[in-house]
């Protein structure tokens, strides 16, 4: 007789034995004697008597487990073990879980970790995923389509982070080309969001590129204040140029002060590259005053919290706008384009000692490739050129005076 509702709500257990309660179809409701109500489903399949498991009462209701049963009947009609077919259900399910977006883009991240990629730029990757991990994070990276994507994207974008919306996109695809390299999916949609997203208005970073007023703000430099490893970091990006991240975050086992050199490691590099830069005189000198302070720890400057961590991004730029100076006036990073005009217009170096200097890939892919000449004897010259050229803009005109008549 089938079963009703009442009559499951009615049903007691018994003491150690499961009681077994017949809907008809195979489908039955077991009563364990701890109370628990359990679905099975009897049926045979290659002449084996087996058993399918649809869950317990009431969550799985009456009327579903009966929904249940007539789909393991059609799969049997079908010639297919509705048991085996669940398995293989439950695996899929497992391995979409596994293949969802955020463990896609977790194990790049950790791919791009064993590639020697900075702590910077993986903090910045995690960074921007997490602005899409809400809306694709959960998701099987194979059903993600371009539109939700876009919709994580336009959250970016309108909190007016252009750039960051064009560069996530970027790194969104590269989060797909891994699944497809890996067999998580088969396509990637991001291809299908070129155009879709504001372009970027480029804006160059702020920066003193006349002399005079090079000069004057040289001079507001060996006045500052505050601290005096900000004022010496302030001194030697513009006795080296580098970019701020790459002095901050640097190590005296990078630094052989005798033969007036320091190397860079790659991992260190914004393109990859290991990179050297000669020491002129000054810039040692001050290196030895800072070593004095910093010497007996890893890093040349320290953060305030722990000793462990450089100083901050904003501690450079902070000082600036102590010093006066404006965020649209003049910008840590912008000791590189002052550096790179006031070189460039005294025509006494080659663009290439020059752009050699400055670290730049040169955007000639071709001439790139068999692009190998260093420049060193150039570029040792060039910087104790530069360093002079400092001390004489740092002094200002000369005052020349007049004869009576």
């Amino acid at each position: 007789m089938p079963l009703t509702d009442a009559a499951i709500r009615a049903a007691k257990p018994q003491a150690n034995k499961t009681l077994k309660l017949t809907d008809g179809g195979g489908l039955q409701l077991w009563i364990a004697p701890s109370g628990g109500k359990l679905w099975r489903l009897a049926y045979r399949f290659d002449g084996k008597q087996k058993k399918a498991s649809f869950g317990a009462w009431p969550a799985v209701s009456l009327k579903e487990a009966r929904r249940l049963r007539d789909e393991a009947k059609t799969l049997l009609a079908s010639g297919v073990d509705p048991g085996q077919q669940k398995k293989v259900e439950k695996a899929n399910t497992a391995v979409s879980r596994a293949n969802t977006f955020s463990a896609v883009a977790s194990e790049l991240i950790d791919k791009k970790r064993r590639e020697g990629k900075s702590e910077g730029t993986l903090h910045k990757n995690e960074w921007a995923l997490s602005f899409v991990m809400p809306m694709l994070g959960d998701r099987p990276i194979a059903e993600v389509k371009a539109s939700e994507i876009l919709a994580g994207l336009r959250t970016v974008e309108q909190r007016g982070r252009h750039e960051t919306a064009v560069r996530l996109r970027a790194l969104v695809g590269q989060v797909f080309r891994y699944a497809i390299a890996t067999g998580r999916c088969d396509s990637d949609p991001t291809f299908a969001l070129r155009g879709a997203l504001t372009t970027p208005v480029v804006k160059h970073r702020p920066a003193i590129v006349e002399p005079a007023p090079f000069g004057a703000l040289l001079r507001s430099i060996d006045g500052y204040a505050g601290d005096p490893t900000t004022r010496l970091a302030l001194q030697l990006l513009t006795l080296t140029f580098v970019r701020p991240g790459e002095l901050r975050n640097a190590e005296w086992s990078e630094f052989d002060l005798n033969a007036a050199v320091w190397s860079i490691p790659a991992g260190r590099m914004k393109m990859r590259r290991p990179h050297r830069v000669p020491l002129a005189p000054q810039a040692v000198s001050l290196l030895r005053q800072l070593h004095a302070m910093s010497g007996h720890r890893r890093l040349l400057f320290p953060g305030l919290r722990s000793v462990e961590r450089p100083i901050s991004e904003n501690t450079l730029n902070g000082a600036l706008r102590r010093l006066g100076y404006s965020q649209d006036q003049m910008t840590a990073h912008g000791f590189r384009a002052a550096a790179s005009s006031l070189l460039n217009e005294s025509r006494k170096w080659s663009g290439d000692a020059i752009e050699r200097q400055l670290a730049h890939a040169d955007p000639d892919e071709v001439r790139r490739a068999y692009a190998r000449a260093d420049f060193w004897p150039e570029r040792i010259e060039m910087m104790k050129w530069w360093a002079h050229h400092v001390d004489e803009l740092r002094r200002g005109a000369e005052v020349v005076p007049l004869r009576r008549a």
